[in-house]
């Protein structure tokens, strides 16, 4: 039987921690037994900690870490805050101005979460970064500026080509218009349409694979509870607009890090062609294709995703001077890359 309640099945810690004006609710999961690891992982859109509860579920010799990215979950949303003058002016100097622009709630905003929770909960150079759909571009992005700050990075179906040019571009362009008319409608009007539960059920309909009613019934209850627990339109319209503009693919060959590329066969957000192309950006990255799934891999293939994470965490990766490295697959039928 799935597991229906709301939080992962292992104990949890909470913690908040102030990120730019944030109150950014972050859960750690000790390692049950010897720790082999620390992991951080982001979420995706529209999502929260809770979608990553069958990954965690599933990795238990790892202490693994997951915010609410702020204006999502139990955080609130980024807000400008007073920084005192950093000095005494000269006669005659302007007057800088001690109030501090928000990040957006965008890539570059949630990588200021990343990096404060670094600091913050003295996450070491060893730890582990992870990221699912949105959250792979955030996490990706990150590791390209601050080379070194993680030892390995794990990406479940990442974003790999920008949504208006891949293979579903029609279903992204009516998401666009969906979104476009959430802002801008009324707030009582965009509100109840943008946390509609017919609209949240179509969007669960269209993704899901498994034919299995237990894990039908499990992703409908999930996106019915967490879908729509977002502060608000401006910050939704924020990180939408982000998550369909930046991909990892933009970042990835300054990525030097070992790189576990998790990929659904067929997820709508990206063919296993473009994901291909994506794995060779990289330095240094291994991609593997689980069958039978599409964009949901943290939900419907949660046993096979934790399985591949294991194995690659377990190996070695040494640099490879030249040539691509190569890509192997999970699922039958499916020849590896050259």
């Amino acid at each position: 039987m799935l597991p229906t309640p709301p939080h992962a099945q292992r104990r949890a810690l909470k913690s908040i921690h102030h990120v730019h004006g944030a109150r950014v609710s972050t859960w750690t999961y000790p390692a049950v037994g010897p720790c082999r690891g620390v992991i951080l992982a982001v979420h995706g859109f529209r999502g929260d900690h809770h979608g990553l509860a069958r990954i965690v579920d599933r990795l238990p010799g790892f202490t693994i870490i997951v915010p609410d990215l702020p204006g999502f979950g139990d955080s609130t949303p980024f807000a400008g805050e007073s920084i005192p003058p950093s000095g005494v002016s000269a006669p005659g100097a302007p007057v800088a101005d001690t109030a501090a622009a928000a990040p957006r709630h965008d890539v570059a905003g949630y990588g200021e979460v990343i990096g404060a929770l670094r600091g913050q909960l003295s996450l070491g150079p060893d730890t582990i970064l992870l990221g699912h759909s949105f959250g792979t571009i955030v996490a990706a992005t990150y590791l390209s500026r601050h080379p070194g700050a993680f030892a390995q990075l794990v990406l479940i179906n990442p974003i790999c080509e920008p949504a208006l040019e891949g293979s579903q571009a029609a279903m992204s362009r009516a998401a666009g218009a969906y979104y476009a008319a959430g802002e801008r409608l009324p707030a009582p009007l965009g509100e109840a349409l943008l946390r509609s539960r017919f609209i949240t059920d179509v969007m669960s309909l269209a993704m899901l694979k498994s034919r299995d009613p237990k894990m039908r019934a499990y992703v409908f209850d999930q996106h019915r509870r967490y879908f729509s627990r977002f502060t608000s339109r401006s910050t939704l319209r924020e990180a939408y607009a982000s998550s369909i503009t930046a991909t990892v693919r933009d970042v990835a060959a300054r990525i030097n890090e070992p790189v576990l590329l998790v990929i659904g066969e067929q997820d709508e957000l990206g063919s296993v062609k473009a994901q291909r192309s994506l794995a060779r950006t990289f330095p240094r990255a291994r991609m593997r294709v689980i069958g039978d799934v599409g964009h949901l891999i943290h939900y419907e293939k949660a046993d096979e995703a934790a399985s591949l994470i294991e194995e690659f965490l377990a190996a070695e990766h040494p640099w490879v001077p030249r040539g691509m490295p190569r890509t192997t697959y999970a699922s039958k039928g499916l020849p590896d890359a050259p």
